[in-house]
């Protein structure tokens, strides 16, 4: 009895240090992994042309899992260097900025958004946060990269207002799909993968 005291006492301190440093290097091998991951599905849309919508929608998408498993900060510096290394050396920038305007960061802030409690305000937050990022994207795309205005009408068709409300039909789609995803992903995979 005396013994197993004492071994307490000296080697759970060291233990306890032991699995923080463990699960520490478990995040940080999961955020490199999914930031390689990301940079990869970025750097594809130069290769193939659908790519430019879906593979930033997938490396979003791999952020949910260290949202998860991790949590926002570690997810949060996963999107800011996927974000610059996509500016810097992905040829489809308008990849990039899909990415980092919005798919890229709506799953990080789709947890903290989904604490709130009313699902009416989650909407209600979701769709302001949608907006906002296209929005922000679309003055980015035309001051700061140097789309002329002029390629925004078709047929005296101002074209943005038309993508921005079938935009928002199709962020519902997506935001029930990524819930669907998320949940299939804490029910089912994440258990594969700790084991």
């Amino acid at each position: 009895m005396l013994v197993a005291s004492v071994w307490v006492e000296i080697y759970a301190p060291v233990a306890d240090v032991m699995n923080r440093r463990i699960k520490k290097s478990y995040i940080i091998s999961l955020c490199a992994l999914i930031a390689s991951l990301s940079f990869v599905m970025l750097l594809l849309t130069g290769l193939i042309p659908v790519g430019t919508y879906a593979f930033p929608c997938i490396a979003g998408v791999l952020l949910a899992v260290i949202v998860i498993e991790a949590g926002y900060p570690w997810a949060l510096s996963v999107y800011a260097v996927v974000s610059v290394l996509s500016f810097l050396l992905v040829a489809d920038k308008e990849a990039a900025l899909y990415y980092t305007a919005f798919l890229g960061i709506y799953p990080v802030i789709k947890g903290l958004i989904e604490r709130i409690r009313s699902l009416i305000l989650q909407y209600l937050f979701k769709f302001l946060a949608f907006n906002a990022c296209v929005i922000t994207a679309f003055f980015v795309s035309i001051y700061i990269l140097s789309v002329p205005k002029e390629s925004f009408r078709l047929f005296g068709v101002y074209i943005p207002w038309v993508f921005l409300l079938i935009g928002n039909v199709f962020f519902v789609l997506y935001d029930l799909c990524l819930t669907r995803l998320i949940t299939e992903y804490i029910n089912k995979w994440r258990k594969k993968i700790k084991k």
